[in-house]
């Protein structure tokens, strides 16, 4: 399906000096999206944030759930009929499904069609009960048939690939600049999913800020990285608060309802960002135990309550 996609139009980029590196910049899949580029050589940092750019829209028009003429779209249109899907199309839904496994049903990427009760918008609009429950008839990855040609939604359902798909921008993207670029140090930074394509030249560490998400005046934490994938989960920007209460846009797809008492954010360091979101949106779904998973996990984390 994705040679019916319209080409990837080229969002608009900028590229300014810093000291020892480029800043590239550019907007998609609704975030801000900066490059930090080991080069002195202008052609070489504007061709590699060029390169993300392109690399970055392609797999927001293929995957995004707002474009009608998008993978996810066709599939969520289908009624039920079996989608014929190409091979990225099935590595990513084959992820969605070990995110779904490993979760053991927490992690569902058809529960997006929750958004339809739920605004979190920092406002104390909690929607009724009986808004949220009728939509967890249409929940269910399990109910879901994957091969390696096609993919079967059942009628009323629907999947939303945003839980993962900026991950897989990042690292997918990085590849790319260490495939086309190699030997140039750069870190990939889209909305604060992070990787690093290589170790920089001197062996010197990028300086990554970790927000504090419990008190702005707080400093940022800094973390050195030398190579690997940095990803962060939690709500900082995306809640309701309501007669004091806090309600998470973290949501349990068995109930409905944000899951309780989970930490402000999570920030989990590993090999690349897919497994780092991976890691640290788990950790959230746990809610209150959220810090023992990710001790049993045994990765670099930070965490904030």
């Amino acid at each position: 399906m994705a040679e019916h996609l319209q080409p990837a139009a080229l969002p608009p980029v900028t590229v300014s000096p810093k000291e020892g590196f480029f800043l590239g910049e550019f907007d998609a899949m609704a975030s801000p999206c900066e490059l930090l580029i080991e080069t002195q050589d202008t052609h070489i940092a504007r061709s590699i944030t060029a390169l993300a750019a392109r690399e970055a829209k392609r797999i927001e028009n293929k995957f995004s759930r707002y474009r009608p003429d998008s993978v996810v779209s066709h599939i969520n249109c289908a009624d039920g009929a079996a989608v014929e899907v190409d091979d990225e199309t099935y590595r990513l839904l084959n992820f969605a499904d070990t995110c779904f496994s490993l979760s053991n049903g927490l992690f569902d990427v058809t529960a997006g069609v929750l958004r339809k009760a739920w605004r979190f918008d920092g406002s104390d609009n909690v929607p009724e009960e009986d808004t949220v429950t009728p939509l967890l008839a249409n929940i269910g990855w399990q109910r879901t048939q994957l091969t390696e040609t096609h993919f079967t939604l059942p009628p009323g359902m629907e999947i939303d690939l945003g839980g993962i798909g900026k991950e897989y921008a990042v690292d997918k993207v990085a590849g790319s600049i260490k495939a086309s670029y190699p030997g140039i140090s750069t870190v990939v930074n889209f909305g604060g999913d992070i990787q690093v394509t290589e170790r920089r030249r001197l062996d010197k560490p990028w300086l990554i800020g970790i927000e504090n998400p419990v008190s702005a005046s707080d400093a940022s934490t800094i973390v050195k990285i030398y190579q690997g994938g940095l990803a962060t989960s939690g709500d900082a920007r995306r809640f309701l608060l309501k007669n004091g209460k806090r309600y998470s846009h973290i949501l349990n797809p068995f109930t409905g309802y944000p899951v309780e008492n989970p930490p402000r954010s999570v920030t989990v360091a590993a090999d690349n960002c897919t497994q780092a979101g991976l890691i640290a949106t788990l950790s959230m779904l746990q809610g209150a135990q959220a810090k023992s998973f990710l001790a049993s996990q045994r990765v670099t984390h930070w965490i904030y309550d």
